[in-house]
């Protein structure tokens, strides 16, 4: 554990997952992997008939553990937890507004030191503005920041830079150059380095039969021996405390890497790929709303949760 609180800063790659193959040379997305813990974040199914926007958000709630229209603002539940998204769609912005988290463009955030006449902004200065809202500046963790944690959605046409191209092959690249941004300015056994939790997340988007059995998380054992399956203590991830969780999608789950020197586990994963995490992944498998829960621990902001 660290001497002092971490500060977080998440990418959500929203759709992402599955364009990334084996022989792509995403060499910062996969360098991140190399040096973090990797893992899943189990998913309920989908309702009948959701529209995309209402998938983007209803994934997004379960990272917030958010989907009871009950829960408080994401500060009570997590100590005074501050908490920011960047987002370009409206409807993430109407939900993350109403749970309590602070909502922003990119171009707000670089307006003041960068000239918007410059179109796309450099990658290496979004890094720069989004590490200063954590308190990150100039090689230093300043005392006072912002906010303890910050969310960057990309995917499903947004853009990290300013641009409004819709392909995915340019999130992609956006996400790849932001990670290599941050994780030199973030190097390890400098001062930001050990403060700051990086998380990359990223998902499925809708799905599809097919989808069923070439990215599914069950164990080996299940699968090719279901009648002995009682001989085998359910995952946790289909529990809820003591009760089964009734809902669980077991295939398509979003691939999570998190990294902080020193304090992160390290695994035996090398690429960010959905093989790679099922075979050599240090987290395994954990409900996706239990996601917010385990990072606020180390912003000193939760209980610790699990083991």
């Amino acid at each position: 554990m660290a001497d002092k609180p971490s500060r977080a800063l998440m990418l959500c790659g929203d759709g992402l997952a599955r364009f990334i193959e084996p022989s792509h040379s995403y060499i910062h997305i996969n360098s991140l992997a190399s040096n973090a813990c990797c893992g899943f974040l189990s998913l309920p199914n989908a309702p009948p008939s959701e529209t995309e926007d209402e998938r983007i958000v209803r994934e997004f709630a379960q990272l917030l553990d958010a989907c009871d229209d009950t829960k408080a603002l994401i500060s009570e539940r997590f100590m005074g937890m501050r908490s920011a998204i960047i987002t370009n769609n409206s409807s993430l912005k109407s939900f993350c507004g109403k749970v309590g988290l602070t909502v922003m463009h990119i171009n707000e955030i670089i307006r003041i030191n960068h000239s918007l006449a410059q179109s796309p902004v450099p990658v290496d200065a979004v890094a720069c503005e989004l590490l200063k809202l954590l308190g990150f500046e100039q090689g230093k963790a300043l005392e006072e920041s912002q906010f303890d944690i910050v969310f960057v959605h990309i995917g499903a046409g947004e853009k990290v830079n300013g641009e409004n191209d819709n392909a995915t092959a340019d999130d992609m690249e956006s996400i790849n150059d932001l990670i290599g941004n941050i994780m030199l300015i973030a190097q390890p056994g400098s001062e930001i380095g050990s403060r700051l939790h990086l998380s990359l997340v990223m998902s499925y988007g809708s799905i599809s039969d097919n989808d069923d059995p070439k990215f599914s998380v069950l164990t080996i054992r299940s699968e090719t021996s279901p009648d002995l399956s009682f001989l085998f203590p359910r995952q946790s991830y289909t529990m809820k405390g003591e009760i089964s969780r009734n809902n669980v999608r077991h295939h398509c789950p979003m691939l999570i890497s998190q990294w902080q020197y020193a304090v992160t586990r390290k695994d035996m994963v090398n690429t960010f790929t959905f093989e790679d995490f099922k075979e050599h992944g240090g987290n395994l498998v954990i409900p996706a709303d239990r996601y917010l829960h385990e990072v606020a621990f180390k912003l000193w902001k939760a209980p610790k949760y699990g083991a």
